[in-house]
């Protein structure tokens, strides 16, 4: 759905916003009178965040399947257009993304502004809601200044996406800001959402609580090259105490468990929000193992050379342990069963074994992180450290040491522990790491790009699909250059 379009949709229903009764519907507009009325809306907008357009499928099918981790096997099966880069304007535009995400941000300014008129008598019974929602804002736009503006430390002067902080004139056209003033804005947010969160630290299973927010800071700070403030926030979130990280005979089983010792930020999925056949447990599945799975994408034999460091890795544990597969004629251990609970297809408690959560942050991503910006700021005893607390689950590797520790360990490190949560391909382009992928597996002719990419590539950036430049026409002259 076009941005105007939504913003018609907020604009009609603004005056209402205060009068409808709360539910638990993805769609409803709350009456925000109690903090209770405040939880529900932002229950809303999580359920937003779960669809297939979103957290609930494609965005982290994006980051594997364009980071030369996943590959696939044939043509038409859904969502190949990530692997082969076949996008247009017009067609295979993914504009899911684009629309869902500003759906999110809708909804969250809406809460903003009713948060902001009930506070305007100096209560501060919502600062807890407002700090959740203004971190909530930060990620979307996290997500969309990755999808559609180059990598801040390659080009912030270059357009990222229009900067909404407020509901819109019904015939509003925004303009894309540039990369920077998104970045800017997002470590606003995150930093007003964690002054005002912090009188609660608890953990909050299931929301972007105050550790969940210092831990999306390291994340977006180590995007930005702020090492020091990346190491910084990491640290906090280690050293409080609050989270742990599984022993290496815990990490399996850990992917049937709701809300464990690890998540920092966990989205739940239930009857409502659960895809089914079309959910990202589903695509990872292989190919034989149900009827109407069809194997979408596979691990590429570049992942598994990497996982076949150590025979021994405990993180074999969510790999197909069937090595042949019929359809390929090959011996290839390519399916990932993180997003259907292991192996056996146990789920993580819920009667359907396709409702498994979504684990946004872990804290082994929060320990890779601190190993990256100790590396960067010069403290290498501690980058060395930090890695090993994740390297450990490949025991026949040798520990990193001070002397050995690198930027090349640690991105393997991440592409093994973090396989199937949509990180990969970021990770490359930001720090500037040729992407070669898996064609010679795939039965699928690939145009659209060459077997090697780099991110000066125009393509690592998603087209501005044709019906929002028609619905905004401010964006026509805005529409990234290799789309044009």
């Amino acid at each position: 759905m076009p941005l105007l379009a939504l913003v018609l949709m907020a604009f009609s229903s603004c005056s209402s916003f205060l009068d409808e009764e709360p539910t638990n519907s993805s769609n409803a507009s709350a009456s925000i009178a109690t903090t209770a009325d405040a939880q529900v809306a932002i229950n809303g907008i999580m359920n937003l965040m779960s669809s297939s357009s979103y957290y609930g499928r494609n965005f982290l099918l994006y980051g594997d399947a364009k980071g030369g981790d996943l590959t696939i096997y044939a043509n038409g099966r859904g969502n190949d257009a990530l692997y082969t880069f076949n996008h247009t304007p017009s067609s295979g535009s993914y504009s899911g993304f684009w629309s869902q995400a500003y759906y999110c941000i809708m909804q969250a300014n809406n809460l903003l502004e009713n948060i902001e008129k009930l506070q305007a008598n100096g209560s501060t019974e919502f600062d807890y809601y407002k700090g959740e929602t203004l971190s909530l804002r930060a990620l979307f736009y996290f997500d969309l200044v990755r999808l559609y503006g180059m990598p801040y430390n390659y080009n912030k002067s270059a357009l990222g996406v229009p900067l909404i902080l407020k509901t819109l004139e019904a015939n509003a056209q925004p303009h894309r800001a540039t990369v920077e003033a998104v970045y800017k804005q997002i470590v606003s947010d995150l930093a007003e959402g964690q002054k005002l969160m912090a009188s609660d630290k608890s953990v909050h299973n299931g929301y972007l609580d105050y550790y969940g927010n210092v831990a999306l800071q390291a994340r977006v700070k180590l995007y930005m090259e702020d090492y020091a403030g990346a190491l910084a926030a990491a640290r906090e979130v280690i050293e409080s105490g609050q989270y742990k990280l599984y022993t290496p005979e815990q990490w399996t089983a850990s992917w049937s468990r709701q809300y464990g010792t690890e998540s920092i930020f966990e989205l739940g999925i239930d009857t409502e929000t659960d895809l089914g056949t079309t959910s990202l447990g589903f695509y990872y599945m292989r190919a034989e193992q149900r009827r109407n799975a069809m194997g979408w994408f596979l691990a590429s034999n570049y992942f598994l050379n990497r996982l076949g460091q150590d025979d021994t890795d405990v993180r074999w544990g969510v790999m197909d342990n069937d090595e042949y597969w019929s359809e390929t004629g090959t011996t290839h251990r390519g399916a990932c069963y993180k997003y259907l609970g292991g192996l056996s297809m146990p789920g993580d408690g819920k009667e359907s074994y396709t409702a498994v959560n979504i684990k946004i942050i872990r804290l082994s991503e929060i320990y890779l992180i601190a190993a990256e910006a100790a590396l960067h700021t010069g403290d290498r005893d501690s980058a060395a450290g930090y890695l090993n607390a994740i390297r450990c689950r490949a025991p026949k590797l040798a520990p990193a040491t001070a002397e050995t520790v690198s930027d090349n360990m640690i991105l393997d490190e991440r592409s093994k522990e973090l396989f199937g949560e949509g990180q990969r391909f970021f990770d490359m382009i930001r720090m500037n790491r040729s992407i070669e992928y898996n064609d010679d597996l795939t039965n699928v002719p690939v145009s659209h790009r060459k077997k090697t990419i780099d991110r000066t590539f125009g393509g690592i950036v998603l087209p501005i699909s044709q019906d929002e430049i028609n619905a905004n026409p401010s964006l026509a002259d805005e529409q990234n250059d290799y789309y044009k």
